[in-house]
C-alpha cells in the first residue's frame, strides 16, 4: 500500500495539472484563477479521504461553468446620445438548484471577474444548506452619475436580452455593487412585461411592497457579524466591548456596522475610494447612513459635519483594532496590510466583500494565529436571505423582520458549525478557509456524482 505521503503528492500533482489547464482555457482571468487555486489548495485532505471524488473529471467539470453568456446592452442617454456596454451572465452549477447569485454593474466588470464571483457562489451557496446553484452576472455601466431615467433605460435593454435565460428554476439574479432595489425594481418591471408574467421568484432584492424580503438589506452585513460572533465564541472569546474596522462604507460595511455595534462593539473606522475616517468613541450609524444612503456623499463629508479625523488614500488597516471585517472590494487587504494587523493585535477578519484579502494576506493571518473567516462563508447570509425571498415567493408568503432575522442568525450559524467541524474532521482546526472550501466541495460534489456526467 502506496505511503501516506505518496498519495499525498499524486493528489497535488493531479490538482496543480487540473491548475495549469484552467490557466491555459481562462487566459488573463487574475481573479477567477485567484479563486480556483485557493479551493484546489483545500482539497488533498479530501481526495485522500475520497478518492472517488478524482473520478468522472468531477473537479475539472466543477471549475468549468455550465453556460457563459455575454451580449451587447445599448441604451440612450437623457440627452439622445446612444450608449454601448458589455453585459454577461455566467450560469456555474446547479447541482444544487436554480443558478443563484448577484448582478454587479461597475466599470471594472469583465468575464474573469464574474466567472471569479460566480465559482466562489458555487462554494458559498452549498454552505447555506438551500437548493441553490451558483451563478454570478453584470455589466461594465456604471451608474453613478446617472439619472434614474438613464438607469432605467440600461436595465430594460439589459434585461431585454437576459429574460430568456431566467426562470425561477432555472436562474435567479440578485443585487451587489451598484445593483440595489432601484436596479431590481427596473429589472423586475421590464421581465414581467417582456413575459406577461409576475414571477416574484425570478429575481431577489425586490421591494417589500411587491415581493421583497425584511432584512435583505441588511442581510450581508449583519450575517457576516453574526458568523465573527460565532468564531469569537468557538475561541471562548466574545465581540462585546471589541474594537472592529470595517473598509467601505456600501452596503455590507454599514449594516456590518449597525449590527456589530448592537453586540456591544466598538466600530471605530470605516472608508470609501477617497480615504478613510477614525473616530475613537465610535461611528454615529446614523449620520453615516444618511450621508451614505440618502445624499449618496462621501466619508469626507462625514468626518467634516462629525469633527472625525478623516485621512486620504488608503490604510484603514493601520488603525488599531481587534475584528477587521473588510467589506469593499477584491484584494483590498495585502499582505502588508495584514503584517499591520497582527501587530496591532487582531483577534478575527471576516471577509464581508468577496475575495477581499489576497493570498499574501491570508497566509500572514494564518502563520500568525489570526481566526480568518473567507467571504464564501462569512458574507453568505446575502444569499441566504435571498433564498428566504424566494421561498416566501414560493408560498405567496411574507414574513415579519424579527422571524427573518432568527432565521439568517440559524443559516450563520449552522455555516460556522459546518465550517469549523468540517477543518477539524480532516485535520485542520481552527482553519475556516479549509472548512468552508471542503464543506461546499463535498456538498456540490455530491449532488454531481448522483445527476451522472451532465
Amino acid at each position: 500500500m502506496p505511503a501516506e505521503h505518496d498519495l499525498n503528492a499524486d493528489h497535488d500533482r493531479l490538482l496543480e495539472r487540473i491548475y495549469g489547464q484552467i490557466l491555459r482555457r481562462n487566459p488573463g482571468e487574475q481573479e477567477f484563477h485567484q479563486a480556483v487555486r485557493e479551493v484546489l489548495e483545500s482539497l488533498t485532505p479530501v481526495l485522500l479521504a475520497r478518492p472517488a471524488l478524482t473520478e468522472a473529471s468531477l473537479i475539472e467539470r466543477l471549475c468549468e461553468p455550465e453556460r457563459q453568456l455575454i451580449f451587447r446592452v445599448p441604451w440612450t442617454d437623457d440627452a439622445g446620445h446612444s450608449h454601448v456596454n458589455r453585459g454577461f451572465r455566467v450560469e456555474f452549477n446547479s447541482a444544487l438548484g436554480p443558478y443563484k447569485g448577484g448582478l454587479r454593474f461597475h466599470p471594472s466588470v469583465n468575464l474573469g471577474i464574474v466567472k471569479f464571483l460566480g465559482f466562489e457562489q458555487i462554494f458559498k451557496n452549498a454552505l447555506t444548506g438551500m437548493p441553490i446553484g451558483g451563478g454570478k452576472g453584470g455589466s461594465d455601466f456604471d451608474p453613478r452619475g446617472k439619472s434614474d431615467a438613464e438607469v432605467m433605460r440600461f436595465c430594460q435593454s439589459f434585461m431585454t436580452e437576459l429574460y430568456r435565460h431566467l426562470g425561477e428554476y432555472t436562474d435567479v439574479p440578485a443585487g451587489d455593487t451598484g445593483v440595489s432595489t432601484r436596479e431590481i425594481g427596473y429589472l423586475f418591471g421590464q421581465y414581467k412585461r417582456i413575459t406577461n408574467r409576475y414571477e416574484s421568484g425570478v429575481l431577489t432584492g425586490k421591494g417589500i411592497g411587491w415581493g421583497g424580503a425584511h432584512v435583505r438589506t441588511e442581510a450581508t452585513g449583519y450575517g457576516l457579524v453574526l458568523f465573527t460572533s460565532e468564531v469569537l465564541r468557538a475561541r471562548g472569546e466574545q465581540l462585546d466591548g471589541r474594537r472592529v474596522v470595517v473598509s467601505g462604507s456600501g452596503n455590507v460595511a454599514l449594516y456590518a456596522a449597525e449590527k456589530a455595534q448592537q453586540l456591544g462593539a466598538t466600530v471605530v473606522a470605516c472608508s470609501d475610494s477617497d480615504g478613510f475616517v477614525v473616530e475613537e468613541k465610535g461611528l454615529d450609524l446614523e449620520l453615516l447612513k444618511e450621508i451614505k444612503e440618502k445624499r449618496r456623499g462621501r466619508v469626507a463629508e462625514y468626518a467634516e459635519l462629525r469633527g472625525a479625523r478623516f485621512v486620504s488614500g488608503s490604510g484603514i488597516w493601520e488603525v488599531p483594532c481587534d475584528v477587521a471585517l473588510p467589506c469593499a472590494t477584491q484584494n483590498e487587504l495585502s499582505g502588508r496590510d495584514a503584517a499591520a494587523l497582527v501587530r496591532n493585535g487582531v483577534k478575527v477578519v471576516a471577509e464581508g466583500a468577496n475575495m477581499p484579502t489576497d493570498p499574501d494576506g491570508v497566509r500572514v493571518l494564518q502563520e500568525a494565529g489570526v481566526a480568518f473567516a473567507p467571504g464564501k462563508a462569512a458574507n453568505a447570509g446575502g444569499v441566504a436571505t435571498s433564498a428566504l425571498e424566494m421561498q416566501q415567493n414560493a408560498s405567496r408568503d411574507s414574513w415579519t423582520f424579527e422571524h427573518t432575522e432568527d432565521r439568517l442568525a440559524e443559516i450563520m450559524k449552522h455555516i460556522h458549525d459546518t465550517c469549523h467541524g468540517t477543518a477539524e474532521r480532516y485535520g485542520r482546526p481552527g482553519n475556516y478557509v479549509a472548512g468552508a472550501n471542503i464543506a461546499g466541495f463535498e456538498t456540490v460534489a455530491d449532488a454531481m456524482i448522483a445527476q451522472g456526467v451532465v
